[in-house]
């Protein structure tokens, strides 16, 4: 038995547990997609798995779901961060969505020299992360931190922790990336639209752990190039093979 819809909830996930519905979840299932008592739905909160679970209650706002068997086991992401510096609204939304699909552990937006964007809605960017999980039938929900400045991130930096830094300037040359670090905690950073400031570039190129990468012969914008490091360090260390 299968279930077509997913939903993500903040309550341990067990055989027999009992599921309590917020107004909002109840709307959605009940109100949205017209669900009635008796059917399933699939519930994951980012640590037990998915759980197949049968609706035993269902009000305009509340209901009750029970769990009947595990569907997924929990399978957790590569210890992956994806750094970037916040752009336009629907673009950062884009990014947050694909590092979700593509397999981030943990998405921190970065203040750079050159970000345009000072604050970010860390709540509103949490929850598209979760609407993400859902659509991707995944099992673990990414943190999304709040904007850190990145010259702070960098003083503070795990030493163990390998930094696959995007740099713009150098578009045109061969692409490559270190040697192989299989199995090490990793971090991506992507820059803003205007680039890492002069400053910027050669504190990080002259990180012990960070490694220079170009993303090939063009300039990409800052979500397409976010999607085309996460597929590039996936490929070479991540869990796709």
């Amino acid at each position: 038995m299968s279930a077509k819809i997913r939903l993500y909830v903040e309550h341990p996930l067990g055989q027999g547990q009992s599921v309590h519905l917020t107004r909002e979840q109840a709307h959605y299932l009940f109100g949205v997609m017209r669900l009635a008592v008796g059917a399933h739905v699939a519930l994951f909160n980012g640590q037990d798995g998915e759980w197949l679970a049968e609706v035993v209650q269902a009000g305009k706002r509340g209901g009750e779901l029970s769990c009947t068997e595990q569907s997924k086991p929990l399978q957790l992401p590569p210890d992956l961060w994806l750094l970037f510096a916040p752009i336009k609204k629907a673009r950062t939304d884009f990014i947050v969505e694909k590092s979700v699909e593509m397999g981030a552990a943990r998405i921190v937006p970065v203040q750079t020299e050159f970000t345009n964007s000072e604050r970010v809605r860390q709540d509103r960017l949490q929850a598209h992360a979760v609407e993400a999980a859902e659509q991707c039938g995944g099992t673990f929900v990414p943190e999304v931190t709040e904007l850190q400045r990145l010259d702070r991130m960098l003083d503070d930096w795990p030493q163990d922790r390998q930094l696959m830094f995007c740099d713009e300037a150098e578009v045109g040359s061969a692409l490559r990336l270190a040697e192989n670090k299989t199995g090490q905690p990793w971090a991506i950073l992507i820059g803003p639209e205007g680039g890492f400031s002069e400053k910027e570039r050669k504190r990080l190129a002259a990180l012990p752990f960070a490694h220079v990468v170009s993303l090939g012969p063009r300039i990409l914008r800052a979500d397409t190039a976010a999607v085309a490091a996460l597929t590039m360090w996936q490929q070479a260390f991540g869990d796709w093979s």
